[in-house]
C-alpha cells in the first residue's frame, strides 16, 4: 500500500478558502492512487481563544480539564475538512486521537506517544477513505483524553508515518521549506533542498520554527522521510533526510530564539556538590537548563548562571528562592531580555574557525556576547534581545548564505 500522511498547521486551515484549498491537495495526492492519512491541527487563533474561554471560567484548571477542552480545536478541523472532501465527491473519514489508538502516558498537557494501534486506520485506507485525524491529542490507559504539548500535530503526523511504515511524511506549513535564515528578518535568505535530521534537530531545538525538534526526534529514531512544503504553492519542498548535500555549506542555517531567560545565582559556596544541588531541584521540577557559565570563584564563593525557557522562569526563580540557604548562596537574579542566536551545519566539523567567523560578524555588529555554548555541529551565544535581529542579519552575511 502506497500510504502518504499530509500534516497540515492551523496557518494552512484557518478560514473556510483555506481549508477547500487543502481539501484539493489531499483530493490531488488520493486519485495520483496514494493512500492518504492527513493530520490537521487547530484553526488559526483556535488555541488561543479556548486558553482565554477557560481563564474566564477558572484562572487554574486541572490539566485534565484543560486538556479536554483544547483537543476540540483538532476536532473541528478535522471535521470540517472531512465535510469539505465530501462535497468533492471523495470518501473519507475523520476520526480523534483515541480513535486512531493513539496512545500516551499520563503526563498532561505534555504527554509522549507509547504505541499506535493503526488497524482502525488501515480498515479505512482499504475501504479507500481518505483519513483524515486530529493531531496534538491521544489517550491514556485511563481513557482521559490528553494532548501531547508544543508541536503536538507535528509529532502526531510523524508517529503515524513511522508506525505505518509511510513512503513519505509531507509537512505543510505557511512557508515553503526550511531557510537559511528566517526569511522575514533576513530578506535574502535561501531555501534548502534537503537538510539532515541533525542539523534539523539543532535549527528545531534553537528556535527555527518550522518543524518542532520532538517530531524530527522521531523521524531520526524511526527513518521517516520527512518534507516540508507550502500549503499555498505547489512547489518542491526542502527534505530532511539521513545525510544533507555532498557538497557540504559549512553552515546550514542561523536562528534566534527569544523564549529564553538568563538566571544568575550568586556567591555559592565554593564546595563540591552545590552544582549538583542547583540543577538536581530544577530537574525536579522539570525544569530544562540550557547554557551553564560557572565563574571561577573568588575566594570561598563563585556564581552559577544557566539559562531557561521563558515559560519556566517563575517555578525556576520560586524553587531557587526557596533553597537558597540549602544551596548557600546570597542571591537570585535574573533577566528575560535576552535572545540566543545560534549557527548550525555539520560542515563546521571539519572546518576550524567558525567560532571565529561568527564571533567577527558581532563584533562587526558592535553586539556584546554575554555566553556562548558550542557542540559538535552548532554554536549558540546569548546576546541582548534588541540585538537579535541585527545578529542574524550580520552572521548569515558573514558565511555568505544568501
Amino acid at each position: 500500500m502506497n500510504i502518504i500522511v499530509q500534516k497540515f498547521g492551523g496557518s494552512s486551515v484557518a478560514n473556510t478558502e483555506r481549508v477547500r484549498n487543502v481539501a484539493g491537495r489531499i483530493i490531488d495526492a488520493y486519485q495520483e492512487g496514494k493512500s492518504v492519512v492527513v493530520v490537521v491541527s487547530a484553526q488559526g487563533d483556535t488555541t488561543d481563544d479556548l486558553l482565554e474561554k477557560a481563564a474566564e471560567i477558572n484562572p487554574s484548571p486541572s490539566k485534565r480539564e484543560m486538556d479536554v477542552l483544547l483537543s476540540t480545536g483538532e476536532q473541528i478541523s478535522m471535521a470540517l475538512l472531512a465535510m469539505a472532501i465530501e462535497q468533492r465527491g471523495c470518501p473519507v473519514v475523520s476520526l480523534t486521537g483515541w480513535q486512531v489508538g493513539m496512545n500516551t502516558d499520563s503526563k498532561y498537557g505534555s504527554a509522549r506517544i507509547k504505541q499506535i494501534d493503526t488497524e482502525r486506520i488501515k480498515r479505512e485506507l482499504d475501504a479507500k477513505r481518505i483519513v483524515i485525524v486530529a493531531g496534538f491529542q491521544g489517550i491514556n490507559q485511563y481513557d482521559d483524553i490528553t494532548t501531547l504539548g508544543r508541536g503536538g500535530s507535528d509529532t502526531t503526523a510523524v508517529a503515524l508515518a513511522a508506525a505505518l511504515h509511510a513512503q513519505v511524511c509531507e509537512i505543510y506549513t505557511d512557508v515553503d521549506g526550511v531557510y537559511t535564515a528566517d526569511p522575514r528578518i533576513v530578506k535574502n535568505a535561501k531555501k534548502l533542498d534537503d537538510i539532515s535530521y541533525d542539523e534539523m534537530l539543532e535549527l528545531a531545538s534553537l528556535g527555527a520554527n518550522v518543524l518542532h525538534n520532538r517530531s524530527v526526534e522521531l523521524a531520526l529514531k524511526y527513518g521517516v522521510n520527512l518534507e516540508v512544503k507550502s500549503s499555498f504553492e505547489k512547489i518542491r519542498g526542502t527534505i530532511v533526510k539521513e545525510v544533507g548535500s555532498v557538497e557540504k555549506m559549512l553552515v546550514r542555517g542561523v536562528t534566534r530564539d527569544n523564549n529564553v531567560a538568563r538566571i544568575s545565582v550568586v556567591n555559592i559556596e565554593n564546595t563540591p556538590g552545590k552544582a549538583f544541588k542547583l540543577f538536581s531541584l530544577l530537574a525536579k521540577k522539570n525544569i530544562n537548563v540550557d547554557v551553564i557559565l560557572q565563574s571561577i570563584g573568588r575566594g570561598d564563593t563563585k556564581d552559577i548562571t544557566f539559562t531557561v525557557d521563558e515559560g519556566n522562569l517563575d517555578a525556576a526563580i520560586a524553587v531557587i528562592d526557596e533553597n537558597l540557604g540549602y544551596l548557600g548562596a546570597t542571591s537570585v537574579n535574573y533577566t528575560k531580555d535576552v535572545s540566543k542566536v545560534s549557527v548550525v551545519g555539520a560542515g563546521m566539523t571539519s572546518n576550524p574557525g567558525v567560532a571565529a567567523l561568527m564571533f567577527e560578524a558581532l563584533y562587526d555588529a558592535n553586539i556584546n556576547i554575554h555566553m556562548i555554548s558550542t557542540s559538535e555541529i552548532k554554536i549558540s551565544v546569548l546576546i541582548d534581545r534588541q540585538d537579535a535581529e541585527n545578529a542574524v542579519r550580520s552572521i548569515h552575511d558573514k558565511f555568505n548564505l544568501a
